[in-house]
């Protein structure tokens, strides 16, 4: 019973992960068949390709009301991201980082953990709030694509805030969607077809939807089968949400950044953590908010999101000490992440 079980989390996980990379293949080939410019693409499969099994899990645990779940994956995976997957990355290549990556969407991926903590005090993270998120997501997404290298030299951070307050990011959608529209109506003219790649897509929306049916059931028995060990074992399920949701949704996160810093593109994969870490809070959370409040657990609001907020700090801080995270400092978060995991199973 209980082997069978197992196997049916395993094969959950499987269909989750593999439906997620087929899917986004799936998507952007279409996409680009149907002469959707790489800026729509960007925008909704290339930002939250990787995030695809935590939302996923995320919405589905949201649907069965299992809040320690959705919790526990979110504030679990960015802890994971950073502590285990960056310093693993580090460890095998030291990666270079750069003054952006700092000043801007370093700080705004802490400002998402703080705001985070900031909004669970009451012990609920309630519709409204998660409605902000996913504004700050839809801001954050047109900042860096289409503001964020007008600014120079200044304090992006607080560029993105007054971006955000004063909702720039609506004018910036309407100029994206004009001007898309004018570049079809140019193409179509010229006699271009936009851009698009000849060939038909009948397979490529067969791989799309049986991904999709893949993502669906791969959530479903993930987070069943999950909540089922959780209430086994007597663990509650904030816990089981931070460890094993958190560390399987994060496989996507670990194969490309591992990838990456094998081959010297470490900078690359440690933008895409830190991207990975805001799409969580912001995206997912809200999205999961969005169906029903979430109750947060006060482990989770005296203990992992304040490790989660001490480790992106950690992970500024390394960041900027020489522009490079070395290999001792990807040790230091490695053995921090171990000491987080231990602490978490003797509370």
């Amino acid at each position: 019973m209980i082997t069978m079980n197992f196997l049916i989390l395993l094969l959950g996980l499987v269909f989750l992960v593999k439906g997620s990379d087929y899917f986004v293949k799936a998507a952007s080939t279409i996409a680009k068949k149907l002469g959707v410019s790489e800026f729509v693409i960007g925008l909704t499969l290339v930002a939250v390709g990787t995030s695809i099994p935590e939302l996923a899990s995320s919405i589905v645990a949201s649907i069965q009301q299992a809040s320690g779940i959705v919790i526990g994956n979110v504030v679990g995976s960015n802890i994971v991201n950073i502590g285990l997957i960056v310093g693993l990355a580090a460890f095998l290549s030291p990666m270079k980082t750069e003054v952006e990556m700092l000043k801007r969407d370093g700080y705004i991926m802490l400002f998402s953990a703080v705001l985070f903590f900031v909004f669970a005090l009451n012990g609920e993270l309630s519709i409204i709030e998660s409605g902000i998120f996913v504004l700050l997501y839809i801001a954050y997404v047109f900042f860096l694509f289409e503001e964020g290298e007008i600014y120079g030299g200044k304090p992006y951070f607080k560029e993105f805030l007054k971006y955000f307050v004063k909702f720039k990011y609506i004018n910036s959608a309407m100029k994206k969607l004009n001007g898309t529209n004018n570049n079809k109506s140019s193409d179509s003219e010229n006699g271009n077809g936009n851009g698009r790649i000849e060939g038909g897509f009948a397979k490529d929306i067969f791989t799309l939807v049986l991904s999709c049916a893949a993502i669906v059931i791969g959530a479903k028995y993930f987070v069943e089968e999950s909540i089922f060990f959780a209430e086994l074992l007597g663990v509650p399920d904030t816990i089981i949400g931070t460890t094993l949701v958190a560390v399987g949704t994060s496989l996507p996160e670990l194969v490309v950044t591992v990838s990456a810093a094998r081959k010297g593109y470490g900078s690359i994969a440690l933008g895409n953590i830190i991207g990975s870490n805001i799409t969580n809070v912001f995206l997912i959370l809200g999205l999961s908010g969005l169906l029903y409040p979430i109750a947060v657990a006060e482990i989770s609001l005296f203990f992992t999101t304040p490790v989660m907020i001490v480790i992106s700090l950690i992970l500024l801080v390394f960041i900027s000490t020489g522009w490079e995270i070395k290999r001792w400092e990807g040790v230091a978060m490695m053995a921090f992440y171990a000491a987080f995991l231990v602490v978490l199973f003797y509370i």
